[in-house]
């Protein structure tokens, strides 16, 4: 009895592109979850992922303080992690364009900037958050 994963399919069947999509139950969820630790690691090699996640650690204990409800919180604690995963997604497109070649491209240039116009969207969107939830806590009045 052959010992290989190959013998279910048929000869002229190419195997799977990718592997991993295999995995079924608890193993891929495992499995993801690793790979999710990974990419979070190489976020952390990025300065702005860095500096962003190291003010996260501020900002997210502070809304519960600052934010008045639930609600106000989930807010607060929403568009700090946006900003983590906008910049991620950056971070994941910059590279992979740059996986395709050093050269200048026009089309690599317009994608970098589009992500870099949502980076700064969210931040925009955050400091925009917070300052209207710190206005509400102290400065209308209070």
């Amino acid at each position: 009895m052959p010992t290989d994963h190959t013998s279910h399919r048929a000869p002229d069947q190419e195997p799977p592109a990718n592997p991993q999509k295999q995995r079924k139950g608890l193993s891929r969820v495992l499995h993801a979850g690793g790979y999710s630790l990974a990419g979070l690691r190489a976020g952390w090699g990025e300065t702005a992922f860095r500096q962003e996640a190291l003010l996260a650690l501020v900002m997210l204990p502070a809304a519960f303080w600052v934010g008045q409800g639930w609600v106000e919180v989930a807010m607060l604690v929403g568009v700090v992690v946006l900003v983590l995963m906008v910049e991620l997604l950056n971070t994941g497109l910059e590279s992979a364009i740059d996986r395709v070649g050093p050269e200048w491209h026009t089309l690599s240039k317009r994608a970098k900037d589009m992500g870099s116009a949502a980076v700064l969207l969210s931040l925009l969107l955050c400091a925009g958050t917070w300052a209207a939830a710190l206005w509400a806590r102290w400065g209308a009045g209070s």
